[in-house]
């Protein structure tokens, strides 16, 4: 297997280009790949490209969300779950943008992203599940990025807190942190207004992705986005790929 689902790579006509490839191909994660040029977006010359590769993926994920699979509209309000990771920083820069964790460094850097408010994820699954109701029970929409026991934890929380429990809850699962499962009783979906999907590669066209690519791709380059990036040879991906995680650095294997 050949890893990677998107990247930056130079055609032989020597012009730069943002793509995704295809399911049915090897990864793009090497020196060449191959790509079909329907799925890619030309860059300007002179494109920070190692900027472009490191905040496409986590940026397109809330991206889509919020443009194509439950488009947010003006007023409304979005939690994130799990706003600490990379994608999580993304989705509340993408949300504010677009009208609407653990680490406590990062926690108190979040409203400068654009949050509007914060809760610490504890030991206390009771407390924490307390504290998000206590500041989100009235959102519309939640991207979740840790699934697992605090999801199923929150949604619950979420739902008993809501004043009127017919106004819609929109929850898009984008990640799996904390665990692949939950456990969810019948009540969530029988007594309250709550829609449960999922966002990720087949849950919206290649297509669709792409007609979403160039205005991520835009907000990047021009540091919209604010996100720190490095690239390494990737001839040293072996030990990058089993070195400690940086938080908060996007790490771009570069031939």
């Amino acid at each position: 297997m050949v890893p990677g689902i998107d990247g930056v790579g130079r055609r032989e006509d020597g012009r730069l280009v943002c793509f995704v490839a295809d399911d049915e191909l090897v990864g793009p994660m090497a020196t060449r790949t191959v790509i079909d040029s329907r799925h890619s977006v030309v860059l300007p010359d002179g494109a920070d490209v190692v900027k472009i590769a490191a905040g496409m993926n986590p940026a397109m994920s809330s991206w889509v969300v919020l443009r194509r699979r439950v488009p947010i509209e003006a007023g409304q309000s979005v939690l994130i779950l799990g706003a600490t990771g990379n994608a999580g920083q993304m989705a509340v820069q993408i949300a504010k943008r677009l009208g609407v964790g653990r680490d406590q460094a990062r926690l108190a850097a979040l409203p400068w992203t654009g949050a509007d408010a914060t809760v610490a994820l504890t030991d206390d699954a009771d407390a924490t599940a307390a504290a998000l109701a206590q500041a989100a029970s009235e959102v519309d929409l939640v991207i979740d990025h840790l699934w697992g026991r605090p999801a199923g934890d929150t949604i619950m929380a979420l739902l008993r807190a809501r004043a009127d429990r017919s106004r819609a809850l929109n929850w898009i699962q984008i990640g799996a942190i904390a665990g692949p499962t939950i456990e969810l009783p019948s009540v969530a979906l029988l007594s309250a207004n709550f829609r449960l999907q999922g966002n990720g590669q087949g849950a919206v066209s290649t297509r669709t992705c792409l007609e979403e690519l160039p205005t991520p791709v835009d907000e990047i380059e021009s540091g919209g986005l604010a996100f720190t990036a490095k690239s390494v040879p990737l001839a040293d991906v072996e030990s990058v790929w089993t070195a400690p995680e940086v938080r908060g650095v996007r790490t771009v294997l570069v031939p």
